[in-house]
């Protein structure tokens, strides 16, 4: 519409770009060579950016709920259960970050009674600060972590979900059941770019007192990103080096995945 509301605006009518601005835009979601209206955004693109941050609003506000996320038959085949932080509610894991690192009583009791102790890969699932995003990565990334780790040969832990999840609740973990390598599939803090983004941090025998130092991560994990199958064959070549060089974090490099 015009300035007189009855006109079209030819400038807000995005021009053909050439071929090479194109191939640009096609290897990043970064808003850029969008064109402009003025000194702002076109009208799809700041419809889009708003709808962005919507999502990445409501991704750190959803609460995991595990029959909608995973199904049913899902849950039954992976017998995920569902344990809790410290944080009793969203408002109390967004303002207290330390309560989303220790479990309640309960969920170690629950834990205790239907986990195995010293086994070698043990996989948690945290909502973190994106449930939408442990919702679509997690069925198809689990299956062929778990693929990963049974042609290795691994005794693998007893999966379970953590309502309220931040990263240090590894520790815990750690303490509890103690695994050599412990992953934690966790929903990441949503950008403008995707709300559905994983991260997997990854720890060799955590203890408590560890911090970031002692962990490895792969991040990103979404569709225009790390995709699934990636990042399942990293996740298990990475515990692999940890379970071999008995370390975990800055002492540890990823090794570069083989050719072919």
């Amino acid at each position: 519409m015009g300035r007189n509301g009855s006109e079209r605006d030819d400038s807000l009518v995005s021009a053909d770009l050439p071929e090479f601005l194109q191939k640009i835009r096609a290897r990043t979601p970064a808003r850029i060579l969008m064109g402009r209206a003025g000194a702002a955004y076109r009208t799809a693109a700041q419809l889009d950016l708003r709808s962005a941050h919507a999502a990445a609003r409501d991704a750190v506000r959803a609460e995991l709920d595990l029959l909608a996320a995973f199904g049913e038959e899902f849950i039954r085949q992976w017998k995920i259960f569902e344990v809790q932080t410290q944080a009793p509610d969203k408002d109390a894991f967004l303002l207290r970050p330390d309560l989303g690192r220790h479990f309640t009583d309960a969920s170690k009791t629950a834990m205790r009674e239907k986990c195995f102790r010293e086994i070698d890969l043990q996989v948690a699932i945290g909502d973190g600060l994106s449930a939408p995003a442990v919702a679509r990565q997690v069925p198809a990334l689990l299956p062929l972590l778990f693929a990963g780790a049974q042609e290795r040969g691994w005794r693998i832990g007893q999966t379970f979900a953590i309502r309220h999840c931040r990263v240090g609740i590894l520790n815990e973990i750690g303490d509890l059941l103690e695994p050599q390598v412990a992953v934690l599939l966790v929903g990441e803090r949503p950008g403008l770019a995707t709300a559905e983004s994983l991260s997997a941090y990854m720890a060799y025998r955590p203890r408590s007192g560890n911090t970031d130092a002692d962990r490895n991560l792969i991040s990103n994990i979404h569709v225009r990103g790390v995709s699934t199958s990636e990042a399942a064959a990293r996740i298990v070549q990475l515990a692999a080096q940890m379970m071999r060089e008995k370390v975990s974090g800055f002492g540890l490099k990823e090794a570069p995945p083989a050719l072919g």
